[in-house]
């Protein structure tokens, strides 16, 4: 069988979930794992994750499991990995230090076949996916991919359905989000003002450039989504509250709840519908795009309705990219678009 060689730059929260979701999965082998910390730490750090289920082992500089062998190397810039050594097709860019595309491109000049950055980039690539929005237009000449962000996959995976179904004039997202691993536990100067405070103890308001992105992948939406996320004391689970008004009038809750289900049927995989009065903790280890709270529901008397939709960021994510890295070797196989 012709297996994917991954090489994953950054042992972060989205390439560790990635990296369990491999070792499941004979299509692909995690072959380098590129990190600042030492393999004993990321180890024990990916072990207590699992509470003592995790199916790989390390053995001197490797973690060893039954779907292959992973090399601890040295992390270091884009460009500086020998990727070729390791026969990498794919380099998963984890770190959130580097979104350009000529950094990211260096990955490329180091032997791997095509590299796919886990969050938004700071400017175009070759191709920004979301599943179930533009996934159908990859193409086998896309080197420098984007995954997008787990809020932009929500956001337009909401935007789409309503869109479609009822049509949109405005759209107005903000994503209640748990903490990240950039921000201070406790207040410590950074580059941003309210990003220094403490994540441990406040409701930090954080600038967001999902709509941008979104307006990409959805041009048909430019000029009519803007948004803000708010990051929030939770370590998992965040939820997408996007108010939107609507082109049709007379749309009811249950006409919502039923384009979400239909959708849901179409894209089981990505859209779910929960009608139990669930929290943030319930959608831990969800990897769907979105869990639409069909209780959470309002309309207002015109053509405004808001949904909540909840999801678990990184572990959706390591699904997401898992996925575009299967999607892409499709596409390699025939040597042209999808």
């Amino acid at each position: 069988m012709d297996r994917i060689r991954l090489g994953l730059k950054g042992f972060g929260e989205i390439p560790r979930h990635l990296y369990r979701l491999c070792l499941d999965d004979d299509r692909i082998e995690v072959v380098a794992i590129s990190d600042l910390g030492s393999p004993e730490i990321l180890n024990y750090l990916i072990s207590a994750e699992t509470k003592g289920k995790f199916k790989a082992k390390l053995e001197g500089n490797h973690l060893v499991s039954e779907n292959g062998k992973a090399r601890f190397i040295a992390g270091g810039e884009p460009g500086n990995i020998p990727w070729d050594t390791f026969d990498v097709d794919v380099v998963v860019e984890g770190t959130w230090r580097f979104k350009t595309k000529s950094e990211l491109e260096k990955h490329v000049h180091a032997g791997a076949n095509r590299v796919i950055l886990t969050t938004l980039p700071n400017d175009d690539l070759d191709r920004i996916v979301i599943q179930g929005i533009n996934d159908h237009t990859i193409s086998h000449e896309d080197k420098v991919v984007s995954a997008g962000s787990a809020t932009t996959h929500a956001s337009a995976l909401m935007l789409k359905i309503l869109a479609d179904k009822f049509g949109i004039d405005y759209g107005m997202l903000t994503s209640v989000h748990s903490y990240t691993s950039d921000q201070p536990l406790r207040d410590r100067a950074g580059s941003d003002y309210r990003r220094s405070r403490s994540a441990a103890e406040n409701i930090i308001p954080v600038d967001t450039v999902v709509p941008k992105w979104v307006e990409k992948v959805m041009p048909e939406l430019a000029g009519r989504v803007e948004g803000t996320l708010l990051n929030v004391p939770v370590p998992n689970g965040s939820v997408l509250d996007l108010t939107t008004v609507l082109k049709n009038s007379g749309v009811t809750k249950e006409d919502v709840t039923k384009a979400v289900r239909e959708k849901s049927m179409q894209l089981p995989h990505l859209v779910q519908v929960m009608d139990d009065p669930i929290v943030s903790s319930d959608v831990i280890d969800n990897s769907h795009s979105i869990v639409y709270d069909s209780q959470a529901t309002m309309m207002s008397p015109g053509r405004m309705v808001k949904t909540l939709s909840w999801y678990h960021s990184a572990y959706v994510m390591a699904h997401r990219i898992k996925e575009l890295i299967l999607a892409y070797h499709e596409v390699d196989k025939k040597g042209g678009a999808q």
